[in-house]
């Protein structure tokens, strides 16, 4: 779900909320890098919210879908502020993008700026595209005035960041295709009082001439292989997990140089599996190779490379009483279809993925 994410005083504050559990949850460090990180939750589940701390000490969140809310909460942001009750700030947050909204206004980022308050929002007009939408105000609890600040692409949901040179940026995204949600920083001007995004106006550029990466981690993509030097992470932050972690099912030092990964129970989907370790596929194409070593599977397991997502294909080693195959499956469908089967007499087997999203092509191919 939407998150936000704040520094203030000294503690970065990451929140977010949960349908499942019916709560919204904050998460505080002084050390973003190394924690330790303090965990609160409370009822009601505030959708899509933004944490904002303003300047007189008082503590809000704005939260909602189409009727946009503000919550005060307590100092330590460890829930509602007694006494308070939500209030409605913009009944119709949807409104300056047409009548016929088809997503409704969420998604919201508060800002203050030169003693004005500024919240931007995403719609999705029906039949259009994403689109930005900023109200703005003199108050935080209102009156708001709103318009379309972006409609191009369908580049939005986000809010703004400006640099210590002075200049400003819209960041958003773009939904493309199966490669995913690609991030954009969007130029920013001002203009009475109001921020001018798109260069030009309303206009999202294809490049931008920004100053080299410096940072600390100048790098998106890192070594696949799995040799550890003394001190090294396990597993560096490219990797994610597709669930909550299990330690127990999965180890780098057990054999070195290996990733071993260990059925923890038996799952009806590979969507269910908990020892599926993922890295983001990065467009416009990219590959991934695996070696594989098959000897200690057990009947019934399953190992093996896939391109992840409700669609998902793969291609991977099946092994039965007796035997083993290479298997390739393809949910195009959304349900799981055996495309191909090949007796397999060895324990070690290599798998390739190369995923083309170029002109949204989203076209994996599969090899063995």
């Amino acid at each position: 779900w939407a998150s936000s994410l704040r520094y203030h005083q000294g503690t970065y504050y990451v929140s977010t909320f949960a349908k499942t559990t019916g709560k919204t949850h904050v998460y505080s460090t002084k050390n973003i890098e190394k924690g330790p990180w303090k965990a609160v939750s409370f009822q009601p589940s505030l959708h899509d919210h933004s944490l904002f701390f303003d300047d007189d000490g008082r503590v809000y969140m704005v939260y909602g879908s189409g009727k946009i809310q503000l919550a005060e909460l307590t100092a330590d942001v460890a829930g509602l502020k007694p006494g308070t009750k939500p209030q409605v700030i913009i009944e119709n947050a949807s409104a300056p993008a047409g009548a016929t909204p088809g997503l409704p206004a969420e998604g919201s980022q508060l800002f203050k700026i030169k003693g004005k308050y500024y919240l931007f929002n995403i719609a999705w007009p029906r039949g259009g595209m994403r689109t930005v939408i900023v109200h703005r105000a003199d108050k935080i609890t209102g009156p708001y005035e709103g318009r379309v600040a972006l409609q191009d692409l369908g580049v939005a949901q986000g809010g703004l960041i400006d640099t210590p040179g002075g200049e400003w940026f819209a960041y958003l995204f773009r939904d493309f295709g199966a490669v995913g949600r690609i991030p954009y920083l969007v130029p920013v001007q001002w203009a009475s009082g109001w921020p001018v995004v798109g260069s030009p106006a309303g206009k999202v550029p294809a490049t931008l001439a920004l100053p080299a990466n410096k940072s600390l981690r100048p790098g998106l993509v890192a070594s696949d292989e799995f040799a550890r030097r003394a001190g090294e992470p396990a597993l560096p932050l490219v990797w994610q997990w597709n669930h909550n972690p299990a330690p127990a099912l999965w180890s780098v030092a057990e054999r070195p140089g290996y990733l071993r990964l260990k059925t923890g129970r038996v799952d009806s989907s590979f969507l269910l599996a908990r020892n599926t370790l993922t890295q983001r596929t990065i467009g416009p194409a990219c590959a991934g190779t695996v070696a594989l070593d098959v000897a200690h599977l057990h009947p019934g397991d399953f190992a093996g490379l896939a391109v992840l997502q409700k669609r998902y294909g793969l291609v991977g080693v099946q092994a039965s009483q007796g035997a083993k195959a290479i298997v390739i499956v393809s949910a195009e469908s959304e349900k799981p279809v055996e495309l191909q089967r090949i007796p397999l007499t060895q324990n070690q087997v290599y798998f390739k993925i190369e995923c083309d999203f170029q002109d949204r092509r989203d076209v994996a191919t599969f090899f063995y």
